[in-house]
């Protein structure tokens, strides 16, 4: 049957799916069959058991009307140097070293300075060249702060 997650709770490792027959489904992470963890949104296919899914499987990725891509490799290609792609994909620790780094690497000939802002500019390529889902999958899913 497929369906879409509806809510699903990191802490406790457990979720809901509305089914396309009108039911909802309850799941622990161990029914999931996929790499990537669940998300509000996802579209699956699974097997009921009850009022339990089992065996789920992801179809593809909730996108929620609109991608941070675009917008956050425009910040690393503006303002990368500064952090503000990190800082928009939720990376706040990633985004103050970016910042940091950048503002006092020129007390060192601004070489520090240099290296993020060739940071930035790596970023920016490899959000432009990853489709839709698999930038969200990658950095707003899964969390991968860095390349």
């Amino acid at each position: 049957m497929k369906g879409k997650v509806l809510d699903y709770n990191v802490e406790s490792r457990s979720g809901v799916i509305s089914g396309d027959d009108g039911s909802r489904y309850s799941f622990d992470i161990e029914h999931w069959k996929s790499a990537s963890l669940p998300s509000a949104g996802s579209q699956v296919d699974f097997s009921a058991n009850g009022h339990k899914a089992d065996a789920i499987y992801l179809i593809n990725v909730a996108t929620n009307g609109s991608s941070k891509k675009l917008t956050a490799a425009l910040l690393a290609f503006f303002l990368g140097a500064f952090g503000a792609h990190k800082f928009y994909l939720g990376y706040k620790t990633q985004g103050l070293i970016m910042l940091l780094v950048f503002v006092f690497g020129f007390i060192i000939l601004g070489i520090p300075s240099f290296i993020i802002g060739l940071i930035a500019f790596i970023e920016f390529i490899i959000y432009l060249t990853r489709s839709e889902e698999d930038f969200e999958q990658t950095y707003v899913i899964a969390k991968k702060p860095w390349f």
